[in-house]
């Protein structure tokens, strides 16, 4: 089942999103998955939805429904701090896994940098 457009088939992506390594013809994929434009609102969905739906059953618990929201505030505030603290890490992770250079994990935060000292470089008449 193997889509010709480079991009990995349903059942694929849902072993991915699991956790499973895609094959290294998905290489450029995975890069963009973990490093593109999205990339973080896109692991941030990939966590949050699932846990999310898992925890709307503690509004089904008997008496009044602030005791089953602030029953899944206790566990969801946690998870969304951790979430996004580890983003990084998770990241790194992923692309080790795939077979990938970790340093790619903060290219955009390195981009921006060189974008930063050229404009800083121009300014001050270094360049």
């Amino acid at each position: 089942m193997r889509d010709r457009s480079g991009t990995p088939g349903f059942f694929q992506r849902i072993g991915y999103i699991c956790g499973r390594a895609l094959p290294a013809e998905y290489s450029d994929w995975v890069l963009n998955d973990l490093t593109g434009p999205g990339a973080t609102r896109r692991y941030l969905v990939r966590m949050l939805v699932p846990i999310v739906l898992v925890l709307l059953l503690f509004l089904l618990v008997p008496g009044p429904i602030w005791v089953g929201a602030s029953m899944m505030a206790l566990l969801l505030l946690p998870l969304i701090y951790f979430t996004v603290a580890l983003t990084y890490v998770f990241r790194r992770n992923r692309l080790v896994k795939h077979g990938l250079d970790p340093a790619l994990a903060d290219a955009d935060v390195r981009r921006r940098e060189e974008v930063e000292r050229t404009a800083y470089e121009q300014r001050h008449g270094r360049a």
